[in-house]
């Protein structure tokens, strides 16, 4: 069901470019103190993980956005709160994001679940008795929605997924457009970097195949590179099938999406109707909020993340309830 937040931003940080770029780059964020592990997945690349400190309590395990890491502003604020509050978290890099090209071809997407569903099922097999929940943000909340919708007999108690896409051709429309071009802009550039890196270190794969030269959009490196990679006929299909706004109906866990209304990098055709959710889905709808940002707070520049206390709140509430391994 879909209902409005009660979140509300720092007066002066209504705008939505203020919100997101005040989160991402300025933004203080408490650092979690992690380990990293890496996992062979079953096609012989890797999957790096990054994991805090050992405890009794329940497992989160958090999917990052596009181009995202360990380093990321949520992600960094969510794994601390966490550990601090008796509940272990571990991220997944998704392929080629933890500094380190991966060994093959393909990378990963939007509507990417393979390694989502590879490391959940390594981490229930560890720990048959531990509660465990994901996280996603943006791409990586996607991805764990199509996840949910194409595994229903997943071992998630809850799902959290913030600021995802849902509708992919309206993100990368929305990017193309105004200031939020900007963003369109680092992002591409980042892509493209990491094409480059991973042909400099594994030239047998034939990365240079692809003309990076004249590609300045997503509709042009998703057609050109995303789709043919990933065995998608285009752009255009890859949009299509991996967006999950037709595929909310279909989740049987427990799962709340935040998202907001003002979102620079979306528009709101991405937003579900009533009747496009399942009764296992919550839709929490803010006015303001930006693209993963959602900053509240009274003192001007004394910001004060309710994004990380709001999915802190959601997770470990759901949570509280062991599991039955059955």
């Amino acid at each position: 069901m879909i209902h409005l937040s009660k979140f509300r931003p720092a007066w002066w940080l209504r705008n939505p470019h203020a919100q997101t770029l005040w989160a991402a780059k300025v933004q203080r964020t408490p650092s979690a103190v992690t380990h990293s592990e890496r996992l062979t997945t079953p096609d012989n690349d890797f999957l790096d993980l990054a994991w805090t400190d050992e405890n009794e309590g329940p497992l989160v395990v958090i999917f990052h956005g596009l181009t995202g890491s360990l380093n990321s502003h949520y992600v960094q604020s969510l794994m601390h709160n966490l550990n601090q509050n008796n509940t272990r978290a571990v991220l997944m890099h998704f392929r080629g994001c933890s500094g380190e090209p991966n060994k093959s071809r393909t990378s990963y997407h939007s509507g990417h679940t393979t390694d989502i569903a590879f490391t959940i099922d390594t981490l229930r097999s560890r720990y048959p008795h531990r509660p465990i929940a994901a996280a996603g943000f943006s791409l990586g909340g996607n991805a764990l929605l199509k996840y949910l919708a194409t595994t229903p007999d997943n071992p998630l108690q809850f799902a959290l997924s913030v600021s995802p896409p849902l509708v992919l051709s309206e993100g990368a429309n929305r990017m193309n457009k105004g200031f939020s071009k900007i963003y369109q802009r680092v992002l591409i550039k980042q892509l493209k970097a990491a094409v480059r890196a991973k042909h400099a270190k594994y030239p047998e794969l034939g990365m240079d195949e692809f003309d990076l030269t004249s590609v300045n959009n997503f509709h042009e490196f998703d057609h050109l590179i995303t789709a043919p990679l990933h065995g998608y006929e285009s752009g255009p299909d890859y949009y299509q099938r991996a967006s999950t706004l037709k595929d909310l109906i279909n989740i049987k866990t427990p799962t709340h999406i935040l998202w907001s209304r003002d979102d620079p990098f979306f528009t709101e055709k991405c937003i579900p109707s009533n009747d496009q959710l399942s009764d296992c889905v919550d839709f929490e709808l803010t006015t303001h909020g930006g693209h993963v940002a959602f900053l509240s707070g009274s003192i001007p520049f004394c910001g004060q993340s309710w994004l990380t206390q709001r999915a802190s709140e959601l997770l470990r509430n759901k949570l509280a309830q062991p599991v039955d391994p059955g």
